[in-house]
């Protein structure tokens, strides 16, 4: 299969395997990582996902362009179609935008070599990125005739300073580690040998923590990021008091007071 799961105590790990293709994302790709990640989010003894890109030269390079040439229908006639059909139709960039999954659980981009166009994108929905030294990124959609259509360009305007953002989007340039580390694109780069460590360090970390908790941290980073500061402090509390009386609330005080480390069940 072209994405391969593997899972650690409660951890996922989602691996796009198609080095000879850079991991481009064709169909087949597309629909077999989305199934992963609604099993994951289904799965209430999963409580991390991470996506990386199998061999050592690229995490993704976003769309294979060879199989996406040409589209079976015109664009009107996709695009009101539902987007299981509007992808048939050649509008496979929907099965690229993840938000329609209504995954709560944390999303980790473990990025080895390119990370390019449509795989940008893909990590941009990541809430974090880690990257190993020799990673690249950018989004070259404009010297190919088009748009990072992923919501690629709002995503990176709200990642990085604006100016960064468009240096990157006008230009199709890529930048590298070292640089986006400096922009803030990505939270730590670590050397090429020890990024799976890391990542399985800092996944697992996350996982320890209490899962309702976690997915409340999650959604209210999504939820609150256009409203004024009142209305993001009404929407806070709400999400406090959902979890006040959860028996994980209560286990991790007891845990504190006992000094010893909370066992979560996520209730």
């Amino acid at each position: 299969m072209s994405v391969h799961k593997t899972l650690s105590g409660h951890v996922a790990t989602l691996t796009i395997d198609r080095p000879a293709a850079l991991n481009a994302l064709d169909l087949p790709t597309l629909r077999r990582l989305r199934q992963h990640l609604m099993e994951a989010r289904d799965n209430r003894e999963i409580r991390v996902v991470v996506i990386a890109g199998g061999g050592d030269r690229a995490f993704c390079v976003g769309a294979d362009l060879k199989g996406t040439t040409t589209s079976p229908a015109p664009y009107a006639e996709a695009y009101f179609q539902a987007k299981e059909i509007a992808a048939d139709m050649g509008l496979y960039v929907r099965l690229m935008d993840l938000s329609d999954l209504d995954l709560n659980k944390p999303l980790i981009a473990a990025i080895n070599g390119h990370c390019l166009g449509g795989g940008l994108e893909l990590a941009l929905q990541c809430d974090l990125r880690i990257a190993s030294h020799n990673a690249t990124f950018g989004l070259p959609e404009v010297a190919v005739g088009s748009v990072p259509a992923v919501s690629g360009l709002h995503r990176l305007l709200r990642a990085v300073p604006s100016a960064a953002a468009m240096q990157l989007a006008l230009t199709g340039n890529r930048i590298q580690a070292e640089q986006a580390l400096q922009w803030g694109l990505i939270s730590e780069m670590v050397p090429q040998e020890k990024l799976a460590t890391r990542i399985a360090d800092i996944a697992g970390q996350i996982a320890a923590n209490a899962p309702l908790a976690v997915q409340a941290v999650k959604k209210l980073a999504a939820q609150t990021a256009h409203l004024s500061y009142a209305d993001a402090q009404q929407l806070t509390e709400l999400y406090w008091g959902v979890l006040r009386d959860t028996d994980d609330r209560r286990e991790g005080r007891r845990a504190f007071a006992e000094k010893r480390s909370p066992r979560f069940a996520g209730r």
